[in-house]
């Protein structure tokens, strides 16, 4: 892990800090919230590797949707994007061509660019060099790239940098690989596999998987393609050769990044309405309904989205977020303003992200004079006292976004770079601002 990106050995004083506002009053606001990351990168490749043209519609426009995108049309994939009604989507119209290198592949700190794309460059043609952000090189790699290298695949490299020189197809047939630290290598290989002759068999061994919702995911969408994987061992995924059937879909909000949104509602006792919110989903971010209850919140869902409304004080909650562990620095920020400690479980993956958000929650609720510790697959949160002082957040969004929930009862804080979080939620300063009210002052005031 680079020194940029270790929690503890941030500079805390030439960065540029954001003064988070200070709730003086219960939130009652309604946010749209953009297209979800997660569905709008698998549309992207399936749209590639599709038998004809799609569109996209209200996909999310943000760093790591960007980064896919160059990433298939630097391998020759025609993409056009345009406006979309909803802001900080567009809709994107997607005509598959021959995929060919050269080619340099930017990762930025995106997981789903940098573990989605080499499957599908081993299909191009030419060599593909791949890299990203400093902190991408620390990412887990190696289980997308061995079992690309068991397929025959050649593949220089073990970690970012890695070049891939491929020659326009790929044998399928068995890989054995562990993603007990990402379900990201399950659903690359999935993705492609389908391409690949005679298909793909993928085996994992290894600990439980985290976050096995975006595999139920990516199946979903391979079958709204056509494309039907076989499940019926556990932990085996089997996928015979066959066409991606090219189809137009809409994508659905980003439950995950409606997280410190509806944080609000708890934080300020207040009301938050996420209008769009699918009455059934595969995201990940459903969770959040369960959970915010579990934490005190009055949850109701209707036509007119998803409601979560907050009258007492927020209850600590043990929770194993296995499942969902994105969503563990809203829930990680609640706890610390809760009552009563809370413990968060099966999150021991979440060190292999952006940063080591385990160590990054805790020195940053700890800094602030709150009371986080990291266990062995998670934290120990007591809630205590805290008090103003400078948040930092890694390059991480989800470190940004829980750092502004702290804000809100938390006079003074201040978010270094803010401006991370346009990697998957675009624009959130103003969304945040615009949902605590146009004159809601920043910081003590």
């Amino acid at each position: 892990m680079t020194a940029a990106n270790t929690p503890g050995s941030e500079p805390k004083t030439a960065a540029n800090f954001w003064p988070a506002p200070t709730a003086h009053a219960p939130v009652s606001a309604t946010v749209l919230v953009p297209g979800s990351k997660s569905a709008t990168n698998r549309a992207l490749i399936l749209a590639a590797l599709a038998d004809g043209p799609s569109k996209i519609i209200d996909a999310l426009d943000a760093r790591d949707t960007r980064l896919m995108i160059g990433a298939l049309a630097a391998l020759g994939t025609d993409i056009e994007v345009n406006p979309s009604s909803r802001s900080g989507n567009f809709d994107l119209a997607i005509t598959p061509r021959p995929l060919r290198g050269p080619a340099v592949i930017d990762v930025g700190l995106a997981g789903t660019v940098m573990r989605f794309v080499p499957p599908l460059a081993a299909l191009a043609t030419g060599e593909i060099g791949f890299d990203g952000d400093p902190g991408a090189r620390n990412r887990p790699m190696a289980p997308t790239l061995t079992a690309l290298r068991a397929l025959g695949v050649k593949v220089t490299g073990d970690q970012l940098p890695f070049t891939i020189t491929a020659t326009g197809a790929a044998a399928g047939g068995g890989v054995t690989i562990d993603a007990s630290t990402s379900s990201q290598f399950v659903s690359a290989l999935l993705l492609s596999g389908a391409r690949y002759e005679p298909g793909l068999t993928i085996k994992h061994v290894g600990a439980p998987i985290p976050s096995s919702p975006h595999i139920e995911m990516t199946i979903q969408m391979l079958a709204e393609h056509g494309v039907t994987v076989d499940t019926s061992t556990a932990d085996v995924w089997r996928v015979d050769h066959q066409v991606i059937r090219a189809v137009d879909r809409r994508i659905e909000p980003d439950l995950s990044n409606a997280a410190p949104f509806l944080a609000a509602a708890l934080v300020t006792k207040g009301t938050v309405t996420i209008p769009g919110w699918p009455t059934s989903t595969s995201q990940p971010g459903a969770a959040l309904t369960g959970l915010l209850e579990h934490m005190g919140a009055q949850v109701m869902l209707d036509d007119t989205g998803l409601t979560v409304s907050m009258t007492g004080d927020i209850s600590g909650i043990d929770a194993d977020l296995g499942a969902v562990g994105e969503l563990t620095p809203t829930i990680a920020a609640l706890a610390a303003l809760a009552r009563g400690q809370s413990r968060l479980t099966g999150i021991a993956h979440l060190r292999g992200h952006e940063t080591d958000r385990l160590k990054a929650l805790a020195h940053e609720i700890t800094h602030l004079g709150g009371d986080a510790v990291e266990t062995a697959d998670g934290l120990h949160i007591r809630p205590t006292f805290m008090h103003g002082g400078r948040w930092a957040t890694y390059a991480d969004h989800r470190m940004a976004t829980a750092g502004a929930v702290i804000g809100l009862h938390v006079r003074n804080v201040e978010i270094e770079d803010i401006a991370t979080t346009d990697k998957a939620l675009p624009g959130f300063p103003s969304r945040w601002s615009h949902m605590l009210g146009a004159d809601m002052p920043a910081g003590g005031a």
